[in-house]
C-alpha cells in the first residue's frame, strides 16, 4: 500500500472538475460506498429554498464505487487538501475520511475521501430515482443547474468505461422530464 502519497479519491465533480493540480490519475475503487444522490445540494447546484441534489459517498456493506485516485505532488499537498476543504465542507455535509481504495493493478493506496454524514439534515437518502429525477430536472444553484452538474458525471463516467447503471437510468429520466 502506498501510504506516504497523497491521493484524492474522485466519485463524482471531482472527476470532471478536479480544481487542483495531480501528477497521476488512475482507475480505482473504494469498497463498502455507494455513489448515491443522497445529499440536498443548498449552495452549488440548488438554494435553501429550492435544494438540488449532489452525489455523495454513502456507506453500504458489500457496495464498491468506481472512480478515479488523484495523486498529488507532496510540496502541494497541503494547499490542495485545503482547497478541498473548503470546497467539500462548505456545510459539514461530508465528512473528510481516508479509506483504502484499490486500483486495477492489485495495489491500493489511502486516499481521502468525502462520505456523506447520514446525522446531518442535508442527507437525502432514500429517495427514489423519480424523486431524485424531479429535483434535479428544476434545481438551480450558485454553480449552474443541476441537470449539468449530473450530465457532467455520466458523461465523464462513461469517457473513463465506468458503467454506472442507476446515474446512467436517472440521467435518461431527468432528460425525459425536460422533454415534457
Amino acid at each position: 500500500m502506498q501510504d506516504s502519497e497523497f491521493w484524492v479519491f474522485g466519485y463524482g465533480s471531482l472527476l470532471w472538475k478536479p480544481g487542483f493540480e495531480f501528477v497521476e490519475c488512475r482507475l480505482a475503487t473504494l469498497h463498502g460506498f455507494n455513489r448515491s444522490f443522497c445529499m440536498s445540494s443548498i449552495h452549488y447546484r440548488g438554494t435553501e429554498d429550492d435544494p438540488g441534489l449532489v452525489l455523495a459517498l454513502d456507506p453500504e456493506d458489500g457496495s464498491e464505487c468506481h472512480g478515479v485516485g488523484f495523486r498529488v505532488a507532496d510540496d502541494i499537498a497541503a494547499g490542495t487538501l485545503a482547497y478541498l476543504r473548503e470546497r467539500e465542507l462548505i456545510s459539514s455535509a461530508y465528512l473528510e475520511q481516508r479509506h483504502e481504495i484499490q486500483f486495477r493493478d492489485g495495489s491500493a493506496a489511502q486516499a481521502v475521501c468525502y462520505v456523506i454524514n447520514r446525522d446531518h439534515v442535508q442527507y437525502a437518502g432514500g429517495l427514489s430515482l423519480r424523486d431524485q429525477a424531479d429535483i434535479i430536472a428544476r434545481a438551480k444553484g450558485s454553480a449552474g443547474p443541476n441537470t449539468e452538474y449530473l450530465h457532467n458525471t455520466v458523461l465523464h463516467l462513461e469517457e473513463l468505461g465506468i458503467a454506472d447503471l442507476e446515474l446512467e437510468q436517472l440521467a435518461a429520466m431527468v432528460k425525459e422530464a425536460a422533454i415534457l
